[in-house]
């Protein structure tokens, strides 16, 4: 009876949600990532999974547990914008891989979060890294729509998904003019025929605009669906490109109410895309990738459209990447861009982000180059994306009322020689355990004495 009760309360135990954590981090040097420098000698206070206060001469409530962080980092968990976290395991085995669907009737209505596994060895390797929070979206598979992102956060419970279908995700790039047909104007007749197919199937549902019409079919998350993605009616006209799914999915594009990541580098292509503007006013835009995008700094910033770009890249490994520089981003935010770094996908992971922009900080230093303040490059790997994916204030930040999301470094964290020592999600401490730190553990102090003798050098 004994074990039966130890089982049962084991059981309970894995199912139940852990419950956040009242702590102070206190005598830390602590960067809040809203772009301002660190702040030595200063204090953390999380209750309730959230951020109650961050900075100096911050008086711990009573009551409270206290962390001394004295000789440690603490900064908000880090924000990944444009992953591919949750949706594939081992990249050669296809069944493990939910990135790309090419053989799929359907593009645009394509949903990321019904595939996301918590337990990915890529998100817990990304947690250890100090990640905590992110935007997930697949790989475009037959067409340039590759589906509707994620934002998740990367807990140890199995409810990681933030909020469904945050965003869908296109490409007019290469790989776009390629999928569409083999040229840049064939993508682009296929988005302005989509766009015109999903504006004109919302004004006919009775739900073009918005959130508050009561037609809208609610699912749980803040994004209203086309009534006819939910009922058993299949007839539409003849003269359409896309099927009823795909068409519906789009409806909150044309209507601006969902936002749309565009993967585009060309500075040409660049200026074609804050073009669709003109025809269609309501879409709300994110350039991804952006490889020339200091060439036309000026019309992005004029638009008001952010960026996720790629940091440092400075080789013309394409001709749509010819003039790729690594002050792209530096210059970029000078003209009053809104920048991040990403995307994260295959071999850019999610935890290299704070290398990514330590070097933008010493590009500071090299004649000529443009990079960025430490405050800045850390803005960009935290609070930035976090905006960008409409979580402002939510998270990347330690002000009051944000997500609890809080990682103690053992050194400047945009140093390559730091780690995260502890981490915490709404709260909630999480283990830092995955099978890359159980190698590390197995093989650091391996028993020599019993090896064979071809190993005896």
């Amino acid at each position: 009876m004994k074990m039966l009760a130890s089982a049962l309360a084991l059981s309970v135990a894995l199912v139940s949600p852990a419950i956040a954590q009242d702590l102070a981090i206190t005598g830390a040097t602590v960067a809040t990532g809203d772009g301002s420098e660190p702040i030595q000698d200063a204090t953390v206070v999380v209750r309730g999974g959230r951020v109650v206060a961050a900075g100096s001469g911050v008086a711990v409530p009573a009551g409270v547990p206290v962390i001394d962080g004295t000789g440690k980092w603490v900064t908000p968990g880090l924000f990944s914008a444009v992953t591919d976290l949750g949706l594939w395991d081992v990249g050669a085995v296809e069944e493990s891989d939910d990135r790309e669907a090419e053989a799929s009737p359907f593009s645009a209505s394509l949903d990321m979060s019904v595939a996301i596994n918590p337990a990915s060895q890529h998100v817990l390797v990304s947690r250890m890294g100090g990640v905590t929070r992110a935007t997930v979206i697949g790989q475009p598979g037959s067409s340039i729509f590759s589906g509707q992102g994620a934002i998740i956060d990367l807990g140890e419970d199995p409810d990681t998904v933030t909020r469904a279908r945050a965003f869908q995700f296109i490409n007019l790039d290469e790989t776009g003019a390629r999928l569409a047909g083999g040229s840049r104007t064939a993508a682009h007749a296929l988005l302005r025929n989509a766009l015109r197919e999903a504006r004109d199937y919302g004004n006919r549902s009775g739900i073009a605009g918005t959130a508050s019409r009561p037609e809208a079919v609610r699912t749980g998350d803040d994004l209203p669906i086309d009534p006819r993605m939910v009922d058993n009616e299949t007839q539409r006209g003849e003269d359409v490109l896309l099927t009823r799914f795909d068409a519906a999915a789009l409806v909150p594009v044309a209507n601006g109410s969902q936002r749309l990541y565009v993967q585009v580098d060309r500075a040409a292509d660049i200026r074609a895309v804050l073009a669709l503007k003109n025809e269609f006013p309501q879409l709300d835009l994110v350039l991804v990738g952006v490889h020339e995008g200091w060439l036309v700094a000026s019309d992005i910033a004029a638009a008001g459209v952010p960026v996720v770009a790629f940091a440092l890249d400075d080789l013309p490994v394409a001709f749509e990447e010819l003039a790729a520089t690594q002050s792209n981003i530096g210059r970029m935010k000078d003209a009053g861009v809104t920048v991040a770094i990403g995307p994260f996908t295959d071999d850019f992971q999610p935890r290299f982000a704070p290398q990514f922009a330590g070097n933008l900080v010493g590009l500071q230093k090299v004649p000529g180059a443009t990079g960025l303040t430490w405050g800045e490059a850390f803005a960009s790997i935290t609070s930035v994306p976090a905006k960008i994916a409409g979580m402002e204030g939510q998270a990347g930040v330690l002000a009051p009322g944000a997500h609890g999301d809080v990682v103690v470094w053992d050194g400047d964290p945009l140093e390559l020689s730091s780690a995260p020592e502890r981490v915490w999600i709404d709260g909630v401490e999480q283990s830092l355990d995955n099978h890359q730190s159980a190698l590390r553990d197995r093989y650091r102090d391996l028993d020599r004495s019993e090896l064979p003798k071809a190993y005896d050098w």
